[in-house]
């Protein structure tokens, strides 16, 4: 089971309450203008999330927020690597560098509460929350790298303060949708390995001792940029080809621009990215056109964070697309990657910092290839394995976050508004008719049944053929014994719905024979739970046409809230009845 929708239709604050209180697990993604996100759930609480426009991750807080520091990141690292990822990494740091699993546990709720916050704002866009069974042991089947809770956080919980958030922000005129639209650079997930080497820089930022650069940076980027000038010409004809080096790490720098040199390469070293962006950009006011090589652990243009070079790498595609761009790493980062991958650049694993001088001869064939394939603009030579996308291919799971279908469910436009009634404190008795009423929305004819200690008992109904006004009646005389095989069995038996062809039991026999006569091509039961128990079933179908049921999302969803509002109404009866009993 799927529901699909728009988020206009039903916001992110009712979507987290049905999938609370159904207690359902599964995944729902969002996307919304070209951003994406994932909401992971089990047993109805949220145990991880991600969303495309939240750059901080897990690592680099753990880092700043002295939980960890760089050299436990690294080895810890170097084991699950080792060990072939049979463990998560925080497993592998709790266990084996006695990390506080309770300051892990509490960052990682921090950064769930955040992103969940965030998706608030997200008022436009589609939604798609798919089943899922997400036990303790699949962790590692969904991605051996992942880090989530093992106690979630309530959903109903966060869908009130979300709310509250998003709604102090409009009051005082803040643009939370717009702010975060602005920044896609970096997917959030709660997994160790996105930030392989999420360390401090090598050496410290220096965004303080050019004071200009920030406004050169931003006439880079302006939206009057000049045209684009004539085809390039190479700098210093006879010299070499162009190209501008960005690494922050000074021995690496050094190693790479004497052998690109002895390449016949034109080296420009760069430390820093808004130097190097500001150089890419004179040169191509100049007429030339250089290759880029970035490296991608580095610090951000504001001295923050540890994927400068990613962020350098989009403005770089985004303001010159047809630059030969390169992006090269000591360590894997499976979210960079895929950024990397949606903006068509590719990664080269290079030699650590450590082993650069006395690996760069093994290094040389593989990084000189790559630049000769970029410039033929024939990217077969460049090989780039991201290891996460390998082990999901591996155990049949798809590589990367797919965005929600947009195809809508049955009757989505009009679950909000049910479900308002539902929560109306004065509905009382009137759940069964809300029931029948959404129910009517997906098929020609239904029937609520009463499940009692020994039986199923008929309650209401509509559409059924009433040539001799006996329909209700008819019905309200229905009784099936619970312990015979009907077409209710097994939905009492697992509280799920059902949607197949009638059976040949006797008891189905009478049933069909009870409602008018005829056999559908396809009948839904599902069940309405309360307290843990089956306490009615909605019985549907499309008879006197001879069709199936079709899409029945919206309808599972709202019988689940059915049963959470007689529970409430159960509560209340009962709280009135020992009010007026200490009287």
């Amino acid at each position: 089971m799927s529901l699909v929708g728009n988020l206009e239709d039903l916001g992110l604050g009712e979507i987290l309450q049905i999938v609370s209180l159904s207690r359902r697990s599964g995944v729902l993604a969002l996307e919304s203008r070209g951003r994406e996100a994932r909401v992971i759930f089990r047993n109805g609480q949220v145990i991880r999330a991600t969303s495309s426009t939240f750059q901080q991750n897990l690592g680099e807080v753990l880092i700043q927020q002295g939980v960890i520091d760089l050299g436990i990141l690294k080895r810890a690292l170097s084991i699950q690597a080792d060990e072939g990822y049979s463990q998560l990494l925080g497993v592998i740091m709790v266990e084996r560098f006695a990390v506080s699993a309770d300051a892990i546990e509490a960052v990682v709720r921090e950064q769930i509460e955040n992103v969940v916050y965030s998706l608030f704002a997200w008022a436009e866009g589609t939604f798609e929350f798919e089943l899922q069974e997400i036990g303790d042991g699949d962790n590692a089947r969904l991605d051996p790298v992942q880090f989530m809770l093992k106690q979630g956080l309530n959903p109903q919980y966060l869908a009130m303060e979300g709310s509250r958030i998003i709604d102090e922000q409009r009051h005082r005129g803040e643009g939370g949708d717009e702010a975060g639209h602005q920044d896609e650079s970096v997917d959030f997930a709660f997994d160790l390995l996105q930030e392989p080497s999420a360390a401090a820089p090598a050496t410290p930022p220096h965004t303080s001792d050019v004071p200009s650069s920030s406004a050169q940076a931003e006439s880079v980027l302006s939206p009057t940029r000049a045209p684009a000038p004539a085809p390039a010409a190479p700098v210093n004809s006879g010299q070499g080809t162009p190209l501008v080096l960005v690494d922050d790490d000074p021995t690496t720098l050094v190693a790479l621009t004497s052998l690109l040199s002895e390449h016949g390469y034109q080296v420009e070293a760069m430390e820093r990215g808004e130097d190097a962006l500001i150089r890419v950009d004179s040169l191509y006011r100049d007429g030339v056109r250089p290759a880029v090589l970035v490296d991608l652990i580095m610090p951000r243009m504001d001295g923050s964070g540890i994927l400068g070079g990613l962020e350098l790498m989009e403005l770089v595609r985004n303001n010159f697309p047809e630059l030969p761009l390169l992006g090269l790493s000591d360590f894997e980062n499976e979210e960079a990657q895929r950024k990397m991958r949606g903006l068509g650049i590719r990664l080269l694993m290079k030699p650590l910092k450590s082993e650069i001088e006395d690996s760069l001869d093994l290094f040389a064939p593989k990084l000189v290839a790559a630049l000769e394939s970029m410039a033929i603009g024939d990217e077969a030579g460049l090989t780039s394995v991201n290891i996460g996308d390998e082990l999901r291919l591996e155990m049949g799971e798809e590589p990367a976050l797919s965005a929600p279908h947009v195809n809508q469910s049955t009757g989505i436009s009009q679950l909000r508004g049910m479900l308002e009634e539902l929560n109306n404190p004065q509905l009382g008795g009137g759940i069964i008719l809300l029931v029948l009423r959404f129910a009517a929305e997906f098929m020609n004819r239904a029937v609520v049944l009463l499940v009692k200690k020994e039986s199923v008992q008929g309650l209401g109904q509509f559409g059924l053929q009433d040539k001799d006004g006996r329909a209700d009646s008819r019905v309200r005389n229905l009784i099936i014994p619970r312990g015979e095989p009907s077409l209710f069995t097994q939905v009492l038996e697992n509280r799920f719905t059902v949607k197949e062809a009638p059976d040949a039991s006797v008891w189905t026999h009478y049933f069909m024979e009870q409602l008018g006569g005829g056999r559908p091509a396809e009948y839904f039961v599902g069940p309405i739970v309360s307290e843990g128990k089956v306490v009615a079933i909605l019985y549907g179908d499309n008879l006197p046409e001879d069709k199936p049921i079709g899409d029945t999302d919206s309808l599972e969803i709202f019988l689940c809230q059915a049963g959470i509002a007689m529970e409430k109404a159960l509560l209340q009866r009962r709280l009135q009845e020992q009010g007026r009993g200490e009287m």
